[in-house]
């Protein structure tokens, strides 16, 4: 069971999140071709501190070495920033962590630089923020984590995409990773029962191809997929109520 949080700390979560949802909306207006992954890293951190807010992701509860992941091609997740330079047509992930009135918001979202998504790229992308939804639509009050699984699983499956089932969603909040794990496959009415006040990251990820990665050793953080298959990762925070789920990082 997760800490029972005050009114306040919601709020906090909130606020949190509508900063992180404005944070992306200045990366899609900003991210063009012929940009490195180090200068977006360098412009989303201004913006959060322009914002008020901290790099969750700097700080050491995490120790990651750049304010946000980015994660280019068949790059899934944690992707460490580097001096690479965007292509027209690349798909890019970008998941961000802030601390807002000490409560943290987690969010994702995967686009095309430079161009609309289309073919089976614009299927990848499509299905897994689907599945995303579908999983926030499967809360109707208190749900299990096998509940929300189940409705991510079964879109992802309804697209023949590749499930990362190695990684999972989480709780957040007073903490980055809190429990508990909310993977994106199970079965309804099985795992933790979430309540009233919960907070949780549902995360899918998917590729193309196969499901199975690894963790890139030149960096220990960035995780891709082991067939080179492009990658797609949409998330939202979201809070658990007596008859839904509130999104908050929107």
């Amino acid at each position: 069971m997760q800490p029972q949080k005050t009114p306040e700390q919601i709020e906090a979560m909130r606020a949190g999140g509508r900063i992180l949802a404005q944070i992306f909306t200045d990366i899609r207006g900003h991210v063009h071709a012929g940009m490195t992954e180090k200068e977006v890293d360098a412009f989303v951190a201004q913006r959060i501190t322009e914002y008020g807010a901290e790099a969750t992701y700097k700080t050491p509860e995490v120790n990651f070495p750049a304010s946000i992941c980015i994660s280019t091609n068949d790059e899934i997740v944690h992707g460490v920033p580097t001096d690479y330079a965007f292509q027209a047509g690349d798909v890019v992930s970008f998941d961000l962590v802030i601390t807002y009135r000490g409560m943290k918001t987690d969010s994702a979202f995967t686009m095309v630089v430079d161009e609309e998504p289309s073919g089976a790229v614009k299927h990848l992308l499509t299905y897994t923020e689907r599945s995303l939804y579908a999983g926030i639509e499967a809360i109707t009050g208190p749900v299990h984590t096998g509940t929300i699984g189940a409705a991510v699983e079964k879109v992802l499956r309804k697209g023949k995409l590749g499930i990362i089932t190695d990684l999972v969603g989480h709780g957040v909040g007073l903490e980055m990773h809190m429990p508990p794990e909310v993977p994106n496959f199970g079965k309804a009415g099985r795992g933790v029962l979430l309540q009233p006040g919960d907070t949780i990251a549902i995360e899918p990820m998917a590729t193309l191809g196969s499901p199975r990665i690894y963790t890139d050793r030149s960096d220990g953080w960035t995780i891709l997929a082991r067939d080179g298959s492009l990658a797609a990762h949409f998330e939202h925070t979201v809070l658990i109520t007596e008859t839904g789920a509130e999104i908050l990082t929107i």
